[in-house]
């Protein structure tokens, strides 16, 4: 009975759904007592993935669910990013993504081969561990509360979203080189590397101003058509480079940002369905690479994961970052908290299944090693972001933008926005009548929350301490309305 159908497909349903609900339901404590959350979902398949018999353990279908949800992951992420706001940070952030990801991945190389291991276990541990995770990064610093300056808020964005295609181009060219049987030549393993960063790099550019011009030219009868627009173009970003031999990972974040930060219809509710597929490919991914897991060979592992699980959180990393911040101008500060905060996730995990796909020798140890690494390195910086932050510094001041009441969400492309803010008592607006408001041309102040109350906005309305403002403008007036009500930010 229970080999026929629907009656397994309706056991897989209810055992994903029950374990989706689990994650989410465990998220808020997580974040209560330091946890990152992506580190729970983890941690939950672990769990279950003990008590599944050895033949349920699948890593092609593992590799291939993953591919998707970075891929997600990523598009959610550009499209997040305002560049006009982080664009003078992206050559710091550039040089982290590469020449910080390629001397992390050397450091740790050397660590492990001082460990015993060998040289081709020890490089494909070096590249696969290289690079931070842009979920495991977020989700803590969402979870601590913490507003950081732009400089350093703006860089970790920037190298986590960028810093995956250099990892994943490292560990592909890397086991294939292996695994091919010829043996290890630096020529044809930088060719590869330059190829795959010059065609994604190329291919992402094209494919993210054609999905613009097609955005801004097709009209479909439904809104709800546009996010499947959107997906369609993120899978293309992904494919198209990726069999061509260049890496879909980079074309897909540079085509998912040059989209967010073009004029969108619908674009609420395109960022709105990006951001909760985003989320349940992030629950979806550390939920089945948790179970591949095996737990007496993570136990194995323990004392070496350890070991090199510090010396890339005390001593790769922060190497690299100071040595490729430096010229910038960067404070020690600065700089220890963008190296401290760089936590690992579900990308090692999923880039540690491909040499057990490969064939590699000694796949399988190296894959739970991989993953031991990856659960220190994310439970110990995540669960003292906020020490952290004190510690270096690097909070700023001011209050964080709280979530809009009213949103603009009109299939056309409209040339306004809507923002809120809430007054701090010394914004230059506050205690001034509505009516005396110096907004630019066009801008206007559309509803106030005070309390639990939502007031209309008449010309003798007095703005106070803690209201909850919401402002109609052009894009254009941004910074002159953000510099009335109070939240320009500072580096």
């Amino acid at each position: 009975m229970f080999e026929t159908e629907p009656t397994t497909t309706a056991l897989l349903l209810t055992a994903a759904g029950l374990l989706l609900v689990f994650s989410v339901l465990f998220s808020r404590p997580s974040e209560r007592i330091g946890v990152p959350v992506v580190l729970v979902f983890l941690l939950i398949g672990l769990l279950v993935g003990a008590q599944l018999p050895e033949h349920f353990v699948d890593f092609d279908l593992a590799f291939r669910l993953g591919t998707v949800g970075l891929v997600l992951i990523l598009f959610d992420g550009g499209l997040n990013t305002p560049f006009r706001q982080v664009r003078q940070y992206l050559l710091p952030a550039s040089i982290l993504a590469t020449a910080a990801v390629v001397g992390t991945a050397l450091l740790v190389a050397l660590l492990a081969h001082a460990l015993g291991l060998g040289w081709t276990e020890s490089l494909l541990i070096g590249a696969i561990v290289s690079s931070t995770d842009a979920a495991a990064v977020f989700s803590s610093l969402r979870g601590s509360g913490v507003q950081l300056r732009r400089r350093v808020g703006a860089t970790l964005e920037l190298e986590s979203g960028l810093n995956d295609p250099m990892a994943v181009i490292l560990t592909l060219t890397l086991t294939t080189q292996l695994a091919g049987g010829g043996g290890f030549e630096w020529g044809g393993f930088l060719i590869q590397i330059l190829a795959q960063l010059g065609i994604g790099l190329g291919a992402g550019l094209a494919i993210g101003w054609l999905g613009s011009q097609l955005l801004e030219r097709i009209r479909v009868p439904a809104a709800g058509l546009y996010p499947a627009v959107t997906l369609a173009l993120a899978l293309l970003a992904f494919g198209l480079p990726t069999l061509f031999m260049g890496s879909g990972f980079l074309a897909v974040y540079v085509a998912a940002l040059m989209l967010g930060n073009r004029r969108l219809p619908y674009r609420s509710g395109i960022l709105r369905v990006h951001d909760a597929m985003a989320w349940l490919a992030q629950i979806s991914m550390f939920l089945i690479l948790g179970l591949l897991a095996i737990p007496e060979l993570l136990a194995a592992s323990a004392w070496t994961g350890l070991i090199l699980a510090l010396g890339l959180g005390l001593i790769a990393r922060p190497l690299m970052v100071l040595l490729c911040l430096a010229p910038f101008g960067y404070r020690l500060p600065e700089s220890g908290f963008i190296a401290w905060v760089g936590l690992r996730g579900a990308v090692p995990i999923l880039l540690a299944t491909y040499p057990v796909l490969a064939g590699v020798a000694g796949a399988s140890e190296l894959f739970h090693l991989v993953f031991f690494v990856v659960v220190v390195n994310a439970l110990i910086p995540g669960a003292t972001v906020r020490w952290a932050v004190a510690l270096f510094k690097v909070e700023r001041a001011g209050r964080e933008r709280p979530s809009p009441v009213l949103e603009i969400n009109a299939i056309e492309a409209l040339p306004v926005q809507i923002i809120s803010f809430r007054l701090d008592p010394a914004a230059l607006v506050t205690g001034h009548r509505a009516a005396g408001l110096p907004l630019p041309e066009g801008a206007d102040v559309l509803l106030l929350v005070r309390g639990r109350n939502a007031l209309p906005v008449g010309p003798d309305t007095v703005l106070e301490a803690d209201d909850h403002v919401h402002v109609m403008l052009r894009p254009e007036h941004k910074a002159a309305v953000e510099l009335l009500f109070g939240l320009r930010e500072e580096d």
